[in-house]
């Protein structure tokens, strides 16, 4: 059977991050892909002009809708909201045999909040938890945690604060440091170190979203956490080497790229 995965996330509009990043990522890495969508916002390339959350209500009967009836292999989370949400999403989350891949969206691309600073404890206490793998990139961390990181070095500063709240592991994401994009991804103990070249596309939208939804994605087939994660590293940088513009913005990632739609430039 194909493998099943989860996402719990918001809408995205524009298509390029959130459920719908997360359903083409999935499809392109050969799982079926399922949604819970957990608010709708109006969104194109050049930011986010309104959110609505949806009722803890309805977040919670899709998920028991899909797990119930269809199952899942790995869960991936994105957009939450509000503190109700997350802790609503980590009960669920943690009462399901399954992978979960922890992306704490806080803010979107373009700086517009997509958490309430009032939620950030339920990440913390509640989420992070039941994580698998938590992929927090260094503004996430800092908001998270309180540690700003400015350099390679203090990467593993910024996972062990991470890892102090529960997940098994985290993927701490350098990208907005300057040089290679480098991802340092640990459990406490073993460390690896992803590396790869810092491209000139700046259509990148829907980095974040489509990185946990390719590990999710290598987690329900069966994968390793750090076989996973490499390979979801590979992915995503073919992704935004083949990003495009679209709109009058930031234009996505391509995630159709390794389905041979589109050649990543050099």
């Amino acid at each position: 059977m194909i493998p099943r995965v989860l996402t719990v996330a918001g809408s995205d509009s524009g298509g390029g991050a959130g459920i719908q990043a997360d359903l083409k990522t999935m499809l392109a890495l050969g799982v079926h892909g399922m949604s819970v969508v957990t608010a709708v916002t109006a969104q194109n390339s050049l930011g986010v002009q309104g959110a609505w959350e949806l009722p803890v209500e309805a977040v919670r009967a899709q998920y028991r809708s899909v797990v119930d009836d269809i199952g899942v292999q790995a869960v991936k989370t994105g957009m939450l909201a509000s503190a109700e949400l997350v802790e609503t999403v980590a009960e669920l989350i943690g009462a399901t045999d399954a992978p979960a891949v922890v992306d704490p969206v806080g803010v979107s691309k373009h700086g517009d909040p997509l958490l309430a600073a009032s939620a950030l404890d339920a990440v913390r206490t509640k989420l992070l938890p039941v994580a698998t793998v938590a992929t927090p990139n260094l503004d996430e961390v800092a908001r998270l945690t309180g540690v700003r990181v400015e350099s390679e070095a203090q990467l593993r500063r910024a996972a062990a604060a991470v890892l102090a709240y529960g997940p098994a592991w985290v993927l701490i994401k350098g990208g907005h440091l300057p040089g290679d994009a480098v991802d340092l991804l640990t459990d406490g103990s073993a460390e690896h170190w992803l590396r790869a070249p810092r491209l000139g596309n700046r259509h990148t939208h829907g980095t974040g979203c489509t990185l946990a939804s390719a590990i999710a994605a290598q987690l329900a087939r069966g994968r390793s956490v750090p076989e996973a994660v490499a390979a979801a590293k590979e992915y995503v940088t073919g992704a935004i080497a083949a990003g495009f513009p679209l709109g009058a913005g930031i234009g996505p990632v391509d995630h159709g790229w390794a389905l041979g739609r589109r050649t990543p430039s050099p």
